[in-house]
């Protein structure tokens, strides 16, 4: 599934290096002892795509009976992925979902017609010192689906594809490309 499922997937060429339009430069928040990058929106650039925010998550080292604690929050009308690449966090929403994401697992949450949330650190990783390390990005839904029914879902590492051509490894977090696809 893409945001515009009339582009196909390309690779980009070496040719193309000198197409890049801007360079963003995240900006670091601290959001309680806990510090995220938001590279997305900029003043040069408020979008790209269906992008409205990335944030890179850390990386960051709790001590022990440390972590991040992001209180219940609302979302409307839009989705967010959430990929860690280091350590894990608790998911609860208005759904009734308590869903554990570590390094190499997926969450889509999409807010669509309303959903509030939580993300923090869990009790097994506030007993030592741990780490903390991915990204999140909020995704715009398209006008026909803003008002759809709230849901979340959860992808394992396991079933995420690995794609692998000339030395590159890569994994497929979202939609489908170059052979590969998540569902659902």
């Amino acid at each position: 599934m893409s945001w515009n499922p009339n582009l196909e997937a390309l690779m980009p060429k070496k040719t193309n290096v000198d197409a890049i339009e801007t360079v963003l430069v995240p900006r670091a928040r601290d959001i309680g002892g806990f510090e995220v990058r938001r590279a997305l929106p900029t003043k040069e650039k408020q979008m790209v795509g269906p992008f409205i925010f990335f944030d890179q998550i850390g990386p960051a080292e709790f001590l022990t009976s440390q972590g991040i604690d992001v209180r219940p929050h609302p979302h409307i009308g839009l989705a967010t992925l959430t990929y860690l690449m280091k350590g894990s966090i608790e998911h609860r929403d208005s759904l009734g979902t308590y869903q554990t994401i570590s390094a190499g697992d997926v969450n889509w949450m999409v807010a669509g017609n309303g959903i509030t949330h939580s993300e923090r650190t869990g009790m097994n990783e506030r007993a030592s010192g741990h780490s903390l390390f991915g990204i999140q990005s909020w995704v715009a839904l398209p006008a026909k689906d803003e008002d759809r029914g709230a849901f979340f879902s959860h992808h394992p590492e396991l079933v995420l594809p690995t794609l692998e051509d000339v030395g590159v490894k890569a994994r497929l977090v979202a939609g489908s490309a170059w052979g590969g696809a998540i569902s659902g």
